[in-house]
């Protein structure tokens, strides 16, 4: 199994926690060997995680608050005070729930999917034989006038060509694909 840059970034959550079958970590772990771009986004997302699952990150050390205020009181003008302390904790609020933000950012989730293109493939028949495009990213039917590169096309079987990171044409494919769009997008295509 050959996987690509795109299918790497998909998986690379599950990957971290072990949560993909061993053709696919074995396939992702040689991408890794050899393309430093996902290895570096590896690395990054594997650092990222440990940060925000480390209890230290969040945690200060005892009378922390206490030496705080009272160094904060020693500098502070009479009539500043309670505009500081507001200040303190609207500050020490804030960083507490940009911290939860930032754990539950996009990065962590899954987008909605906008294109046709990004949706998966469940109604194309697995066995079906489909085109492929070597420098291409989708798979078509025999004779579609939307390959674009006719010169390196080879034929293999539709599940073949989404292990390999290739996504169904939508213009020859659309037959199998309207199960997979809700009853507003079928109509409009």
């Amino acid at each position: 199994m050959v996987v690509n840059c795109e299918r790497v970034w998909q998986e690379i959550s599950n990957y971290l926690e072990g949560d993909i079958d061993e053709n696919l970590r074995t396939a992702m772990d040689a991408h890794f060997a050899r393309c430093n771009r996902c290895k570096s986004v590896l690395e990054g997302t594997r650092n990222v995680v440990q940060l925000y699952g480390d209890e230290r990150m969040i945690d200060v050390p005892l009378g922390f608050s206490y030496r705080l205020q009272r160094r904060l009181e020693e500098n502070a003008q009479p009539s500043r005070r309670g505009f500081l302390g507001w200040m303190v904790a609207a500050t020490a609020a804030a960083m507490v729930v940009g911290g939860f933000e930032i754990a539950r950012s996009s990065a962590f989730r899954r987008p909605d999917l906008r294109s046709q293109h990004a949706h998966p493939a469940r109604g194309v028949p697995p066995e079906m034989m489909v085109v492929v495009s070597t420098a291409g990213k989708l798979f078509h039917a025999s004779g579609c006038p939307f390959i674009l590169d006719k010169t390196h096309v080879r034929t293999i079987a539709a599940r073949e060509a989404l292990n390999e990171g290739y996504a169904p044409c939508v213009r020859c494919m659309k037959k199998y694909l309207q199960a997979d769009l809700d009853p507003g997008q079928a109509t409009r295509s």
